[in-house]
């Protein structure tokens, strides 16, 4: 798409709508054309408000002119709600028409066109549950689904433009539940970055605010506000972050208790730290230990572990933790609770991370989102990082990139192996290279070609920033070398990439290593069965995550690509239903698979970054596992019901894309 230059372009646009929306209603024996040439400069005008604004303007004549006739959205009765999404998010022109019908019926639903046979509460029905299904939209900063980052990116800000003039004409308090429903979703899985449910948080405010919207929900948007910039008394009294310092200074020690405390519970409810929070942790380190603890709100154990590693947690808050890196505290938290500076070798790795030496073009990208409020360093901004991986193994996410591979990778040496995760960090910071072992020869990543992410996400976590692109050209690599195998190279690749942890079985049910032709699912899915299902297991419970490969699918079931996550656990709720609980680092646990499959963050036992799905519906879009032939029940046991229940319901979905053999 051609972007706008200046106010002529835009005028010389509008004219020729205009003109062409005209000879559209004159030369009906031309429609098709004409109406793909109205698209096309639709397209360029949804690229600025003002041509948003200029469409709905016309858009109570459409139907009029024919803009829709012998289309799917001619008669917008007969409109649903559930193609929305998949639309905007289209291969032109559909993201256009979808705009242009949108702002149709909202002229119908604020009573601005009475030509049209769909009654006004009918209009307002469909663009309210259209609001509420779509809300991502409003928030474009941060692709959360398989379905947004493999869909049409090009209509990003104009889809964004479109949902917030909907809710500006229909009135933000249709919206204002729904929205905060999102952001509270998010924040129940607690990610390490940040800025994308900060950006929501604030936007959504903003947007209540502008309403003069007075309602509970507005309220709880104001508590998060205050979380992510500062939830205690003295913060809220000073706004000024050097006026907050000199104010620590002199401040009570029933003050400063008062300061603590509304940190920390402030962050444990909402997993947000605000920049207030990293400033008064400084000044507790070095004046009043007592209270650290409480500012940094552990819990039995991690007070235990400040007690026993009292200068290195002095050092580490030194050099990590800032007004512009406060929200590592949260990982440091949780990183105390979980002991482990105790370990020999995670503190000889945290000592080296303090004073290390970064190369320059990484010390740009750690520094991308520094304030100037603070003295962070590249180095302390990298530690600040370490420390909120160490603590929320589970908050690593992808980004914009389909960098799933090593995102899964970071989040298990996090869990298993911190020491080795430093060890990587510190090379690929400091050297500018990582070196991993495959089938007996090392491969390094600083001279090979680049992976599968195109440009580096800057909106990652620290860790993310300095190792995907290492990783990512590493497993790329890896991939390649073993593409000639008559096996999938999974089989390979991740046990080299992942490490020990990983069993080097691989069943999958593709007869082809080219991935389009499946044999015998229901025997792939026995297998998985055997070895993961408890029932037939021998109750065997699994020792570390299992990386493994879903085919995802949109929310029509229709096949969308491959995706790598990591089983945690298979464990049973409370009423007895046996789930999967995974890491899926796309950011956003929540997935509208189809056909009644919903992965879900919460209510289910999941913990904060998990999402679970019931075993028969993940085994459903499980395309390759790993497993260990001599830790499987008895494969004759499954019930042939259950087998073909599954195997039907994958075939009945993204299995439409590939051949099936009996």
């Amino acid at each position: 798409m051609t972007s706008l230059t200046s106010n002529t372009d835009q005028s010389l646009l509008k004219d020729e709508f205009i003109k062409s929306l005209r000879e559209l209603r004159e030369t009906p024996l031309q429609i098709e054309s004409l109406q793909l040439s109205i698209y096309g400069i639709a397209s360029q005008l949804l690229q600025s408000p003002e041509g948003l604004l200029f469409l709905y303007e016309q858009a109570s004549d459409f139907d009029e002119y024919g803009m829709f006739k012998g289309r799917p959205w001619e008669d917008p009765s007969k409109l649903q709600v559930s193609l929305v999404a998949g639309t905007l998010r289209g291969p032109d022109p559909l993201p256009v028409i979808e705009t242009l019908s949108e702002l149709r019926i909202l002229t119908i639903a604020m009573n601005k066109n009475t030509k049209s046979s769909l009654p006004q509460e009918e209009a307002i029905i469909f663009l309210d549950e259209m609001v509420a299904r779509n809300l991502r939209f409003l928030f474009p900063s941060n692709d959360q689904t398989e379905a947004e980052r493999v869909g049409n990116n090009a209509y990003k800000e104009s889809n964004q433009r479109l949902l917030e003039l909907i809710i500006q004409e229909r009135g933000i308090e249709n919206a204002l539940k729904e929205i905060l429903f999102e952001i509270e979703q998010v924040l129940i899985q607690r990610p390490i970055s940040t800025l994308p449910v900060r950006r929501m948080i604030a936007r959504a405010y903003k947007l209540a605010h502008q309403g003069g919207i007075e309602s509970s929900e507005t309220k709880r948007l104001q508590e998060l506000l205050k979380a992510a910039n500062g939830p205690s008394p003295l913060s809220q009294s000073k706004p000024e972050l050097t006026q907050y310092r000199k104010e620590l200074k002199s401040a009570s020690e029933d003050e400063l208790q008062k300061e603590a405390h509304a940190f920390a519970q402030s962050m444990k409810q909402t997993g947000l730290a605000a920049p207030y929070h990293g400033i008064l942790v400084q000044h507790l380190a070095h004046e009043n230990s007592q209270l650290l603890r409480v500012a940094l709100g552990t819990n039995d154990a991690g007070d235990v572990e400040i007690s026993k590693n009292q200068e290195l947690i002095y050092k580490l808050i030194k050099a990590a933790v800032f007004a512009t890196t406060a929200q590592s505290i949260y990982g440091l938290s949780l990183a105390l609770n979980r002991v482990l500076l105790s370990r020999p070798e995670v503190a000889a790795g945290l000592e080296k991370l303090i004073d290390l030496e970064i190369k320059p073009d990484v010390q740009e990208n750690l520094l991308f989102h520094r304030s100037e409020d603070d003295n962070a360093t590249a180095s302390g901004v990298l530690l600040s990082g370490v420390l909120a991986a160490l603590g929320q193994p589970l908050g690593i996410g992808q980004g914009r990139n389909p960098t799933c591979q090593s995102a899964r990778g970071i989040s298990l040496w996090a869990q298993y192996d911190p020491a080795h995760l430093i060890k990587l960090v510190v090379s690929a910071a400091r050297d500018g290279q990582i070196k991993i072992l495959f089938q007996g020869h090392m491969v390094q990543s600083e001279h090979l070609p680049q992976g599968v992410a195109a440009t580096l996400d800057l909106d990652l976590d620290p860790i993310s920033i300095v190792l995907v692109p290492h990783l990512d050209r590493i497993y790329s690599e890896f991939m390649r070398r073993s593409i000639l195998r008559l096996e999938d190279a999974h089989k390979w690749v991740n046990p080299a990439l992942y490490g020990h942890w990983v069993p080097h079985e691989l069943s999958t049910p593709f007869a082809d290593v080219t991935q389009t032709v499946v044999s015998k699912f229901n025997e792939f899915a026995r297998c998985f069965y055997a070895t993961h299902h408890p029932d037939y297991n021998g109750g065997l419970q699994l020792m570390y995550p299992n990386p493994v490969g879903l085919i995802i699918t949109n929310h029509h079931g229709k096949y969308l690509g491959p995706h790598a996550v990591s089983i945690q656990r298979v464990a049973k709720t409370l009423d007895g239903q046996t789930r999967v609980y995974f890491f899926n680092p796309n950011n956003e646990g929540r997935q509208d698979w189809g056909h009644g499959v919903f992965a879900t963050v919460q209510n289910h036992g999941e913990v904060s970054g998990e999402s679970s799905l019931p075993f028969d519906d993940f085994l459903a879009r499980l395309y390759a596992f790993h497993y260990n032939p001599n830790e499987q029940g008895e494969l004759e046991v499954i019930p042939e019901s259950k087998l073909k229940e599954v195997t039907d319901s994958a075939k009945n979905s993204w299995g439409d894309n590939f051949i099936w053999l009996q």
